[in-house]
């Protein structure tokens, strides 16, 4: 795509901020570093430079932000795998928790490497090597710097199960000139829901090009022998015993997760709380939350499984969620009772599990909606209400097998975004879609 005079102005002026805001990322990366000792390896991926030995040629390249996205991605990778088994796939992310996840999932059958920082240098140097035939960004993700010299290229620039929130299109509004110069040059959207396209429409997409696909989430994969795990865990811990989790807390939560269980114990004494803390860095303060509260806690990594005496557990591992999703009775989806707009839903809906998640779902809106409105979800108002809510499940088995099935035929009967992706993405490949 050609870039008119004023085009270049903008465009020049966007690097100029990246150039005079770069040293930040240096003191970005040592901070994190400081906290998750990850951010210090392979950092000079983050500035374009990749390894000569990789065999990148015609690669089809998918980049997955973090754990989330990743996570969306699994159904759309494993596809792209079996369908195009000569081609590398690259699997880039921002994360070292979404790069430990790449490799959990697929170890040596993709290529992965952090994203650079998007300077015009440090994205040509990527590229350079990369030489993807296919981007495909999934969810929202917009780097203007990327997405142009994609487009300068002739490398078509993919988004799929591409969604934006109210809160997040009020975002991009100031600097949608911006937002309008990357979105134009990007092949094809696929969004999640006919408000995300419209939303994505705003900030520039060509309506054209924009299509309904549905929510990869939706196409969930449950691994085999799932059910018979959780028997085998449940018997461990006492199968009688009624077991919350509390799932991808954030700090701000991580109180009312402590005082809600400390209120189920008064009520159900042998209860269990299975509590997986959204990052590394708050497994620690989680632990030392639980036995500053009084309680006897055990963990992922020091225990494996809690036993009959432990009252809490705390899921001190990446990737095993829906393990422990699978072996409760009943899930609080975090990310809800703070301004981050929620999680994923959908898995515990998949695995026949109610949910119970605050007011805040910007992030899963039409997922909460539908499953909502499906008996399959109850949403609190805050931190009270969802301890009401978590009680009052707990103590209602039959109100729980309800609201399991309502979930699994809810996910079941909106599945079918893999597949509609997947032709779109044939379509690109083939040259079809110019």
């Amino acid at each position: 795509m050609p870039l008119t005079l004023g085009q270049r102005v903008l465009l020049g002026l966007y690097s100029l901020v990246l150039h005079l805001a770069f040293p930040v990322t240096l003191y970005h990366l040592v901070w994190r570093g400081m906290r998750q000792r990850e951010y210090l390896r392979r950092w000079t991926e983050r500035y374009g430079w990749i390894e000569d030995q990789l065999d990148l040629h015609d690669t089809l390249w998918v980049h997955a932000v973090s754990v989330g996205e990743v996570l969306a991605a699994r159904p759309l990778v494993d596809a792209l795998l079996a369908k195009y088994p000569a081609r590398p796939l690259l699997v880039t992310t921002i994360t070292p928790t979404g790069s430990e996840r790449v490799r959990a999932l697929w170890g040596d059958r993709v290529h992965h490497v952090y994203l650079p920082y998007d300077l015009r240098g440090m994205v040509r140097r990527f590229l350079d090597r990369a030489r993807p035939a296919l981007a495909v960004i999934v969810e929202t993700e917009i780097w203007l710097n990327l997405y142009v010299e994609c487009s300068r290229r002739g490398i078509p620039l993919v988004m799929v199960n591409a969604r934006l929130s109210q809160r997040s299109l009020r975002g991009y509004l100031p600097v949608q000139a911006l937002a309008r110069l990357a979105m134009r040059t990007v092949r094809l959207v696929a969004a999640q829901s006919n408000a995300d396209a419209a939303r994505l429409a705003r900030i520039g997409a060509d309506p054209a090009r924009v299509h309904v696909t549905g929510n990869l989430k939706y196409d969930l994969a449950i691994p085999a022998g799932l059910d018979e795990q959780a028997a085998q865990w449940r018997a461990h811990w006492g199968a009688a015993r009624p077991v919350w989790i509390a799932a991808s807390t954030h700090p701000p939560e991580e109180a009312a997760v402590v005082a809600l269980h400390q209120r189920v114990l008064a009520r159900y004494p042998d209860a269990l709380l299975l509590w997986a803390p959204r990052h590394p860095e708050r497994f620690g303060p989680s632990v030392e939350a639980l036995a500053a509260a009084g309680l006897s806690v055990a963990t992922r990594r020091g225990e494996g499984l809690p036993g009959a005496g432990h009252q809490a557990f705390v899921i001190d591992t990446l990737g095993e969620l829906l393990s422990f999703f699978a072996a409760a009775d009943l899930a609080f989806v975090a990310g809800s009772l703070c301004d981050i707009g929620g999680h994923n839903v959908l898995e515990p809906a998949a695995l026949g599990v109610p949910s119970v998640v605050g007011p805040h779902t910007f992030n899963f809106a039409e997922a909460t909606r539908r499953l909502r409105d499906a008996g399959a979800l109850v949403q609190a108002a805050d931190a009270a209400a969802v301890g009401d809510d978590v009680l009052a499940l707990l103590g209602d088995a039959p109100r729980r097998a309800r609201m399991g099935e309502a979930g699994r035929q809810q996910v079941g009967e909106h599945a079918g975004a893999l597949g509609r992706t997947l032709d779109l993405l044939d379509d690109v490949l083939a040259g079809r879609r110019a």
